[in-house]
């Protein structure tokens, strides 16, 4: 079986990568720019990208299943129209080229922020509404995509979409906002926390049941791949724990974090580092779901989501090995 994956130089790109060459899976990558993540790996490469109809068709070429991961992930810096060509005009290329080469399917990873999180006061499962009317582009786009690739899957062509909540873990290269913020807090660079946070849920429990859902998906569903939800105070005190490193954990009123915000932009800009307090990602982390519920996905993708300590241990063991401090 033919494998393709668009985003394999990302965070769950390069561990799903891994995991589908260790079962011995033909892969086939769509390279783009930042490729340090699949150096060395044995994988067919096709240079490309989601808005050149041309490469995609070459890369799609003979392909049973395809992941695709390729998007751009904004808390703030990018404008709606940025985002909706890479995440919706084109992932509607790359299904074009999909359909017009015959690959059997496609398993989209959307994410946990395309569903709508209210009420908060009700558990959140794949019964749960796509964002309409959201003010965050990204969870805009990202509903968009999500409800167009479920209306293109035919008897020919199956389409599962998996909706991951916040990823941490190894093999990080970029590194991700979530492997930024891993690092920003155990180098003493964020000087304070705010009262909210995320459900947390390790890459390589993503990437095994995306790997999974090739065999036991069903087609026009949608699997919430959630881990536990814990405030970054938490979240802060974990790390403590596994790296034996103080961590500052003062948290900080909203009011004061959004007054900052501004400001922080400024420092932000002049140090060239993109900001993790934004307006966007504080209204995340204080009007996230806290109970994100993962039965459909343990029952039919063998999802099985690991302890945080134990992810982020693990992240920052490759970090420390990759020279990231």
């Amino acid at each position: 079986m033919k494998i393709g994956v668009t985003g394999a130089s990302g965070h769950i790109g390069a561990n799903l990568t891994r995991i589908l060459l260790g079962k011995k899976y033909s892969v086939r990558v769509l390279e783009h720019t930042d490729n340090r993540a699949i150096e060395g790996l044995d994988v067919e490469r096709v240079k490309g990208s989601l808005d050149d109809q041309k490469s995609l068709k070459t890369f799609c070429k003979d392909l049973d299943v395809l992941f695709h991961l390729a998007a751009r992930i904004s808390i703030g810096a990018n404008s709606f129209e940025t985002l909706h060509k890479v995440n919706v005009e084109g992932t509607m290329n790359l299904v074009h080229a999909c359909k017009n080469t015959r690959v059997k399917k496609i398993i989209y990873f959307s994410s946990i922020h395309a569903l709508d999180h209210h009420p908060l006061d009700q558990p959140l499962d794949e019964s749960r509404a796509l964002v309409k009317d959201s003010p965050q582009a990204y969870e805009r786009t990202k509903s968009i995509c999500e409800a167009w690739i479920l209306s293109q899957k035919t008897d020919q062509f199956e389409v599962i979409v998996l909706n991951p909540t916040a990823i941490v873990g190894p093999i990080d290269h970029k590194p991700s906002l979530m492997g930024e913020l891993l690092l920003r807090m155990y180098q003493g660079k964020i000087p304070g926390l705010i009262p909210g946070g995320y459900n947390w849920v390790d890459v390589r429990d993503v990437a095994e049941a995306a790997v999974n859902a090739i065999n036991t998906g069903k087609s026009g569903e949608h699997y919430i791949l959630s881990g536990k939800w814990y405030s970054l105070k938490e979240y802060a005190e974990t790390l403590q724990e596994v790296t034996g490193k103080k961590i500052r954990k003062v948290v900080l009123p909203f009011w004061m974090a959004r007054l900052g915000v501004p400001f922080i932009q400024i420092w932000s800009s002049l140090t060239k580092q993109e900001p993790l307090y934004t307006k966007e990602s504080l209204d995340i982390v204080s009007e996230g779901n806290k109970n994100i519920l993962n039965e459909k996905a343990r029952k039919e993708l063998g999802f099985n989501p690991r302890p945080l300590s134990e992810s982020l241990k693990d992240a920052f063991t490759w970090f420390k090995e990759n020279n990231y401090f």
